[in-house]
Parts: structure tokens; C-alpha cells; sequence
């Protein structure tokens, strides 16, 4: 059931994504869905809503993401880097959440789907100092001006930061630029959502 719904959401999209990683999207879901019952992960708790507000809403801004490491700020249950992770197997990315449940539950995603390109970190982000990235995501963390102050540490020197938000977007502080605002569509998804690239 979820295999079908996920298909005809990707076919709303001009996303092109394998069977093998498809069906590593849904094992995740079902990971997520089983974990939360304990750990709640989430507050979304049918996996057909967790479909459309966790993984499509990480997986449409895919295509507009340049270069080859990321960091997934406050990950949380591991999103939106675990599908964007699945879809792109040549990128990298940490994903850092200050609290162990989580990152326990992403150690074993990253164990059961095979996942080679995920990171997962347990870290507070203002000490996370090891290496830098081509783009620094976030989803759903804190404002705008605290995701600047608190990772600005992290870009590399072309890095930018991806922050996935609604339709408003806060001031930029001084210092940064604001490269793209871009309005996404998430299919079946009643809120909007845009993704705000910074530099």
C-alpha cells in the first residue's frame, strides 16, 4: 500500500528515483512508523501523512541542491537528510541532533537500508566544528537568524544554506545573501513550503 502511494506521489513530481530507492523511502517510513510507537520520533503517526509531510516535502528539494557534502541540521528522526540521502547515493551527509533516541533510531536506518552516505552525529550544532560543507539543510529548526548565527561555522567557501520553510521568510542578517527564495510543490501537501538558498 505504501509502495503505491509513494509511486503516485513521486509521478506528481519530475523526480526520478529507482525501484531499490523506493523501496529503501518506505522501509524508512516503516522504521519511523514502529520507533515512534516508543521513542515518538514525530508527531505524525499515520505513515500516508508521514509520506507526504516528511518524505516528500525532503525529497522536492533535491534538484536544486550543488556539490557533494551536507549537513542536516537538527535532523530530528533523520529529515530531511535519510530520503535525501536514499535518492542522491554520490552525496554525503552528517546528520547531527543533539539528542541520543534520535541518533540511536538513525544508526539503525543506516544499518538496515545499507545507507553508506549518512553520518549520524550526537552533537550540539554551535560545537559541531570538525569539517566543513558544500550546504548546510535544515527543516523545521529554529529561525532563520538563529540557523545563521548557530551554523554559519559550517559552509565551505562556495557552501550555502538550504532552509526549508513556509511561505515567510524572516529578514536576512547583514553578512549573508539571500541567492534563491523558490516556491515548492508538494504534492497533496495543504501548506506551502519554499526552500530559501543563502550564501
Amino acid at each position: 500500500m505504501l509502495k503505491k502511494k509513494l509511486i503516485n506521489l513521486i509521478d506528481q513530481t519530475d523526480l526520478s528515483i529507482s525501484d531499490r530507492q523506493i523501496d529503501q523511502l518506505v522501509s524508512y517510513v516503516e522504521m519511523l512508523n514502529k520507533w515512534n510507537k516508543a521513542y515518538n520520533l514525530t508527531a505524525v503517526r499515520d505513515p500516508n501523512e508521514m509520506l507526504i509531510k516528511h518524505i516528500m516535502d525532503s525529497l522536492v528539494v533535491s534538484p536544486y541542491l550543488m556539490g557533494q557534502s551536507f549537513i542536516d541540521v537538527g535532523t530530528g528522526p533523520g529529515l530531511p537528510g535519510v530520503p535525501l540521502a536514499i535518492i542522491n547515493p554520490d552525496k554525503q551527509f552528517d546528520l547531527v541532533d543533539s539528542l541520543g533516541k534520535r541518533i540511536r533510531f538513525l544508526k539503525q536506518v543506516q544499518f538496515e537500508l545499507k545507507l553508506t552516505n549518512i553520518n549520524p552525529v550526537q552533537s550540539r550544532i554551535e560545537e559541531y566544528t570538525d569539517k566543513k560543507f558544500d550546504g548546510v539543510i535544515s527543516r523545521a529548526f529554529a529561525s532563520l537568524q538563529d540557523m545563521l548565527s548557530w551554523c554559519k561555522h559550517l559552509p565551505n567557501q562556495q557552501g550555502a544554506f538550504y532552509a526549508l520553510k513556509g511561505s515567510d521568510i524572516d529578514a536576512i542578517p547583514v553578512g549573508f545573501t539571500l541567492k534563491q527564495h523558490i516556491k515548492l510543490t508538494v504534492p497533496q501537501l495543504d501548506a506551502e513550503r519554499s526552500l530559501v538558498i543563502i550564501q
